[in-house]
């Protein structure tokens, strides 16, 4: 009976998965970055030929590798070497520096929406006292890590989970709105294919980066692969296909609800406004939600509020637990300087929280130039874009490895027994990521562009700087 229990239904799966990938955030920022409902085609396209084949790949690897607890530092390791899996691990850390740079400027963007309940007072501050305070909020949560004390670690599942229900009941009620307040001034959608298909310019492929970071991380449902109730082969399958779907629904909808409420006409008027967009789209939309209903500001308060606690809390959990999965692991720390691995009487490794302080407080004050809050938030999200999808490499590289080693790794589920599909998606999902996230970093705006070039630049430098200078250290204390 216990055995039984603790054994997941495909569907609980589905809903486990779509919870975990997808957000309001994600509707947002396709339909701001690729021109209103048009982003459609795309999701589609991404779903199909990305989103599906990587949860597949994901179910062989957490298959393959079911007592692995480091995830795709595990599957490196295993699958390669101890040096490729620590740099398997940097990337993963290495990416949430930017991550965390944007966290603190969410969290005030959110605040001042819950409190003023407009963009301006937010969007009309300099630059300069923006970052500041940014900076400011940064160094108080890397002190409370530091400090071993992270209270809002546990409000961090709390806040995903009602962003989450958030982002589902502004589509519901969206599509109700025109029943119950038929005088709302909705927008009617144009569905001519020339206003569906994309134009697929230069624009188009320096931003898919966008859709690549929104549907990547289906690596954290591998664990899970084996303890399906059922036929394992069958049921993940019909698990991460029904969670693909449940997005596609969700984005689609997402989107035209969206298309009820703002023109991309509008929203691409200039680059001003496209940035206010950006940093504010998702607060208008609730926003205008409550003036359909009648209620004010009460939905967008409420909104703001969780965003302020889901940013917040991610912050300090974006800290501390990517440098303790980097620093914990006895196989891949052997290559970090041993200052780094210096604990504080905590417990927190204090010298990896200043390495933070110094990486993430360059992205923030590099920033302090930037003309206008709304664009810094702008280049945070492009930025995360491009930075954080790195990390998919390394997934899509453990599964060459392992098809290229297939006799070697026991396994119950196969994405598919033909050797040159599999390699051919292993192959096709690595070049996409790696071309678009390539491609992201071209831009216009050439502070956007010089962030884009040189954040992954030094990061990846660093990573191959550290190593060295391990050895060194092991050398002068004459360990082999």
């Amino acid at each position: 009976m216990q055995d039984s229990q603790k054994k997941i239904k495909w569907y609980s799966l589905s809903f486990m998965a779509f919870s975990t990938l997808w957000g309001f955030g994600n509707v947002v920022n396709g339909f701001v970055f690729f021109n209103g409902i048009q982003v459609i085609f795309s999701w589609i396209l991404m779903f199909a030929l990305y989103f599906i084949p990587n949860a597949l790949m994901v179910g062989e690897l957490g298959s393959a590798f079911k007592n692995e607890g480091g995830g795709v530092t595990s599957w490196i390791r295993a699958t390669s070497s101890d040096k490729l899996a620590y740099y398997a691990g940097w990337t993963y850390w290495a990416c949430h520096i930017t991550y965390i740079a944007s966290k603190g400027s969410g969290g005030l963007k959110a605040l001042s929406w819950m409190f003023f309940q407009n963009a301006e007072v937010y969007d009309s501050l300099p630059s300069l006292y923006v970052q500041l305070a940014t900076l400011a909020v940064f160094l108080i949560f890397c002190w409370v890590a530091s400090r071993g004390i992270n209270p809002l670690k546990n409000l961090a599942t709390i806040a995903g989970s009602s962003m989450f229900v958030m982002g589902i009941l502004y589509t519901i009620l969206m599509f109700a709105a025109p029943a119950i307040n038929p005088n709302g001034g909705y927008l009617s959608l144009d569905w001519s294919l020339d206003n569906i298909i994309p134009t697929f310019d230069l624009k188009y492929f320096t931003s898919l980066s966008i859709l690549v970071f929104a549907v990547g991380g289906i690596e954290k449902m591998s664990p899970y692969v084996n303890h399906m109730e059922g036929d394992s082969s069958k049921e993940f399958p019909k698990a991460m296909i029904f969670a693909a779907v449940m997005v596609v629904i969700s984005a689609i909808f997402g989107t035209i609800a969206m298309g009820m409420m703002f023109d991309p006409a509008i929203i691409n008027s200039d680059p001003a406004t496209f940035d206010s967009y950006a940093a504010n789209g998702s607060y208008w939309a609730f926003q205008k939600l409550g003036e359909y209903y009648g209620v004010g500001n009460i939905i967008l308060i409420i909104y703001a509020l969780c965003n302020v606690i889901g940013q917040f809390s991610t912050l300090v959990v974006s800290i501390d637990a990517p440098l303790r999965m980097l620093l914990d692991d006895d196989r891949t720390n052997k290559y970090i300087p041993r200052k780094l691995l210096k604990k504080n009487k905590y417990g927190a490794y204090i010298n990896g929280i200043k390495l933070i302080v110094v990486l993430a407080g360059s992205i923030i004050l590099a920033q302090i130039l930037v003309p206008g809050a709304a664009t810094v938030l702008r280049q945070l999200t492009k930025l995360n874009s491009i930075t954080m999808p790195l990390r998919y490499l390394w997934v899509f590289l453990a599964y060459i490895f392992l098809r290229k080693q297939q006799d070697k790794f026991h396994r119950e589920f196969f994405f598919t027994k033909n050797q040159g599909i599999a390699l051919f998606f292993g192959f096709w999902c690595f070049f996409v990521t790696a071309a678009c996230c390539a491609l992201g970093m071209i831009s216009d705006d050439p502070v956007q562009m010089a962030l884009n070039i040189v954040t992954p630049f030094v990061l990846f430098a660093l990573g191959i700087i550290l190593p060295m200078i391990r050895k060194r250290e092991d050398e002068k204390l004459g360990v082999k």
